[in-house]
């Protein structure tokens, strides 16, 4: 099965490095007019998150395809550094002790990283186990969830941070009911 994971295009907050997870923000005048030059292989199923900007970018990349809902593709809960960004936070304790974590401590009021990755990929075996038939599925979805996704299921193997992607581009993989193989950056 031909797998392709896109992330959503450029938002406001995107361009200001914030933190925007559960905030449904849209995509910005820029994202709209770069995912307009965007050109992806077709897919045969498309699945997006349900937040505004990766609808927009599913729209826009996929205008004809009817698009399947997946709730555990929601972006992360930032929680208190939710719609903030590092010069914001610079200072605050808790944002220090993240940091310091590497990353894998909760955020405060929010999710843990744990928690998030693991839903990403129950999210992903769900939808490949439900279109198993299927010869290609596009997800439209977060930056954190194609990390999340890749790092679990991706051969060779690779860290988390190792995935980060920018907007509007992705990743082709194939797909052997285990394992996504031979990733390539689109």
């Amino acid at each position: 099965m031909r797998i392709l994971l896109i992330r959503h295009g450029v938002t406001a907050g995107n361009l200001e490095k914030r933190y925007i997870g559960r905030t449904d923000e849209p995509l910005c005048a820029a994202g709209l007019a770069a995912l307009k030059q965007c050109s992806y292989p077709s897919c045969e199923i498309l699945v997006s998150s349900p937040m505004k900007r990766c609808l927009q970018t599913a729209e826009i990349l996929f205008s004809e395809q009817k698009v399947c809902i997946c709730e555990d593709f929601l972006e992360c809960d930032f929680g208190d550094f939710e719609e903030k960004n590092y010069a914001e936070l610079r200072g605050n304790l808790q944002y220090q002790k993240w940091i310091d974590s590497g990353g894998t401590m909760p955020f405060p009021n929010g999710e843990s990283p744990t928690d998030f990755r693991a839903r990403c990929c129950d999210g992903f075996r769900a939808i490949v186990n439900k279109f198993s038939d299927a010869e290609s599925i596009a997800f439209v979805v977060h930056g954190g969830t194609i990390m999340a996704i890749l790092s679990q299921f991706a051969l060779p193997h690779r860290d988390y941070f190792d995935w980060m992607t920018d907007n509007a581009h992705g990743w082709l993989c194939t797909f052997d009911g285990t394992n996504l193989t031979d990733p390539e950056k689109l």
